[in-house]
């Protein structure tokens, strides 16, 4: 692994966040090439406890989840509850061009480190805030103090009401999107900010809520509604395109989407039914739609009888397919490879290395990458002190 060679190359981040949607925010800016210094309190990111875990413990204090989302980052300790942690951060701000936080509304200014503390320390601060309704100074929520995590976010933001099986209640995405989706937003947000800090010489506070992030990742739901439609868990399928859905498999399943004419064309004429192009009730998008469970049927019967491979050899290529792949499928695939998705990174102490999953970010001139493992907790504490000019007794710090 090399150093850091990305666009964000001349860019220091304070990160003070903790569990996914902070830690994934400041992760994509380290990607890039920013200098993130993750700021521990004593006890470490809560994180660091959840596995999968390494066999040597001892020599690692992480498992897989802190693995991945805390690369390509320095750790340093420092307890914000004394006045000396608060006084090394004051120093570190002056250094630094942005500082991320994910804690609830008001324990940072309680803490005496909030956004106006800090803005007089460093008025060209960028100073980010991922919570679960937003903050105060953005726009005050009804729920400006209410906890929430990644699946209180989906349902909020109304993913889990479109998602899952016809006439279910709703479904949770699988992965932590009610996290991640935010926390992406939040880095584009901090590099925009960044962007006008140099232009003017002035920072600025902004926020990322996590419903809000969620409801614009759902956005086709509030035109649908304002038009007088309710949008409601469609299966597999989309209610407006045709086909356009995963279909079971001889030996697993498939998504085919065919809605254009010119796909729908090759299609029948790979399963066998060229009349179907004529058809009138599938003649085109609307036709299919308007008769999905025909074309449903038609398409079940052709990939039933099929393997996965045999479907995607016949139409990949010349129709928009993809197995769905499940881990171990994706770890087989040249595709991941090919792009760099799966970067195996060394592991403290006597443990193998771990593969994660890479940034798909890429960049030729000035490339993206991981260029080092998750730290240890405090693992740079002195070297992130010395870097930017403090010298103070590694005890004064907390």
């Amino acid at each position: 692994m090399s150093g850091r060679t990305g666009p964000l190359s001349d860019v220091r981040v304070l990160d003070l966040t903790q569990a996914l949607a902070g830690p994934y925010c400041t992760m994509l800016l380290a990607d890039l090439g920013a200098d993130v210094i993750k700021v521990e309190p004593p006890t470490g990111d809560m994180s660091r406890s959840m596995g999968p875990h390494p066999a040597d413990r001892d020599g690692c204090d992480y498992g897989g989840y802190f693995a991945s989302v805390n690369r390509n980052k320095r750790s340093i300790v420092l307890d914000l509850k004394t006045d000396a942690g608060r006084e090394t951060l004051f120093k570190l701000v002056k250094t630094a061009d942005a500082i991320v936080e994910n804690a609830k509304t008001g324990v940072m200014d309680r803490a005496g480190v909030g956004y106006e503390r800090l803005r007089e320390i460093n008025p060209a601060l960028i100073y980010a805030a991922i919570r679960g309704f937003g903050d105060p100074r953005t726009g005050a929520s009804p729920y400006s103090d209410w906890p929430a995590f990644d699946i209180v976010a989906q349902s909020m933001g109304g993913l889990v009401a479109v998602t899952g099986p016809n006439g279910s209640g709703g479904f949770k995405a699988g992965p932590g999107v009610g996290d991640i989706y935010p926390g992406t937003l939040a880095a584009l947000g901090v590099v925009s900010a960044i962007h006008a800090a140099r232009r003017t010489g002035q920072g600025q506070f902004l926020d990322v809520a996590m419903y809000d992030a969620i409801l614009a990742l759902c956005e086709m739901i509030v035109y649908n509604y304002a038009s007088g439609i309710v949008r409601e868990p469609t299966g597999n399928g989309t209610a407006v395109l045709c086909p356009f859905d995963i279909f079971p498999t001889r030996d697993g399943a498939v998504a085919i989407a065919a809605p254009g004419e010119n796909h729908w064309k090759i299609l029948c004429e790979a399963i066998g039914r060229p009349e179907l192009v004529t058809d009138d009730r599938t003649r085109n998008v609307n036709r299919r739609v308007a008769n999905a469970e025909l074309v449903r049927g038609i398409l079940t019967e052709w990939t039933t009888a099929h393997s996965t491979r045999e479907i995607v050899d016949a139409i990949g290529g010349k129709v928009p397919v993809g197995p769905v792949n499940t881990a171990k499928d994706i770890f087989e695939d040249p595709h991941p490879k090919a792009r760099g998705m799966l970067v195996e990174v060394e592991q403290p102490g006597n443990n193998p290395p771990l593969v994660i999953a890479g940034c798909p970010i890429k960049l030729t001139g000035t490339p993206s990458g991981i260029y080092a493992r998750a730290p240890r907790l405090g693992e740079h504490t002195d070297q992130v002190l010395a870097d930017a000019g403090i010298t103070i007794a590694r005890k004064e710090q907390s």
